[in-house]
């Protein structure tokens, strides 16, 4: 049987994956700096015969690995994420991320000359902050593919759920310094723009939806308390859940900051410091397709939660939003570290969570190949992913 042939390739690499999967969580590396990451992972890739690029939509730590069965069939994506966080490392377990979607890669291309098709696994830097997903999925990368999967560690088994569209936007407000104790009238107080953008900001709480979540730093707000500062900044993220009314949400902080410096007759400039992330679209009958492999796999059913909190924002959802995809979570500790934390970067280098990291890779590898195989099962994922993307 095909499936337990992908399920023995896998195992076969155990020790490959473990110590991939170690080798990038000892060696954190930020967004865009993730080098020794990058040529780990495609090394691995290359030894399976995948043909491996680097340097994928003018990312230098961005790859693009494809096996091309020679034989038609649909294409299957799993996307690789394998920066870390600054002073906390792979807090997120992104060294699991990284190391999953190419074993699932991996696994699923040793029986592709008998389904036909063709799988890429798709290297994408920078999750946590400029996010190369967004730049690949603006490029056209992912328009190729059928279907589109990763998996994300966390203290539970979790389905694919939703994630909140999210935008970066910093407001620079540029005034006129004066002492302020001898000529205050003289000045033009920029730090006092950015505290009348935030008391706007918190009015403008009561009147948005539940889903919305707003919340900025002052980065930049003077030099010292004799002198009116004349340069100040507020940095702010911006999410709700649909991206639609993210961006009337946008326009209303914005004029939150305009009325700010027309109160105090500063400058305004205003930017975004970070790429734009979109919500999450969740595709069902892909949800359900994994799921059902997890609990082949063993994962008892009653222990997969579907609520999952879509509080935070991916760049999952930029790729959600031009292919059908999912976004699903497996357990790798027993307790409820939060991630971020020391505490989920020590769980994300645990023997438990490199198992459960194979427990993922396979059930990815084999919902991967059901689509090759299930004509119906394809059809139900685009049709359903037709009609969200209609809506």
């Amino acid at each position: 049987m095909l499936k337990q042939f992908i399920i023995e390739e896998i195992e076969r690499c155990r020790e490959d994956f473990y110590n991939l999967s170690i080798y990038i969580g000892e060696n954190p590396e930020l967004g865009h700096e993730e080098f020794k990451a990058c040529a780990a992972l495609t090394e691995v890739l290359r030894k399976h015969d995948f043909a491996v690029e680097i340097g994928t939509c003018g990312l230098p730590t961005a790859f693009t690995a494809t096996f091309d069965s020679g034989k038609e069939g649909p294409v299957i994506g799993y996307m690789a994420e394998y920066d870390a966080l600054p002073e906390v490392g792979h807090a997120c377990g992104h060294n699991l991320i990284g190391t999953m979607g190419i074993a699932a890669g991996i696994g699923l291309s040793k029986v592709m000359k008998e389904t036909g098709g063709k799988v890429i696994v798709f290297g994408t830097p920078a999750e946590e902050t400029k996010g190369g997903k967004v730049t690949m999925a603006e490029a056209g990368i992912f328009e190729s593919l059928d279907i589109a999967l990763m998996v994300h560690p966390l203290d539970r088994y979790m389905k694919s759920g939703s994630s909140l569209a999210m935008d970066a936007i910093q407001f620079e407000f540029f005034g006129k310094s004066s002492h302020a104790a001898a000529s205050p009238h003289l000045g033009i107080n920029a730090l006092d723009a950015v505290l009348q953008t935030f008391n706007s900001i918190n009015a403008l709480r009561q009147h948005v939806t539940s889903d919305v979540r707003i919340h900025g730093i002052i980065p930049e707000g003077g030099k010292a308390a004799n002198v009116v500062p004349d340069y100040a900044v507020a940095q702010f993220y911006v999410r709700a859940a649909r991206r639609d009314y993210l961006n009337e949400l946008v326009e209303k902080v914005k004029k939150c900051a305009e009325g700010a410096a027309l109160q105090t007759g500063a400058t305004l400039k205003i930017s975004n410091y970070e790429f734009s992330y979109d919500d999450m679209i969740t595709n069902d009958y892909l949800s359900e397709a994994f799921t059902k492999e997890l609990v082949a796999l063993g994962v008892e059913e009653s222990e997969i939660f579907t609520d999952r909190d879509g509080s935070g924002s991916l760049d999952m959802g930029n790729v959600s939003q031009v292919v059908p995809a999912i976004h699903p979570y497996i357990k790798i500790c027993n307790e409820a570290y939060a991630c971020h934390t020391h505490e989920f970067r020590e769980a994300a280098m645990s023997e438990q969570a490199r198992e459960a990291m194979m427990v993922g890779a396979k059930a990815m590898a084999l919902t991967g190949y059901e689509v090759l195989t299930n004509k119906e099962l394809l059809n139900q994922i685009k049709e359903e992913f037709n009609k969200q993307k209609a809506k």
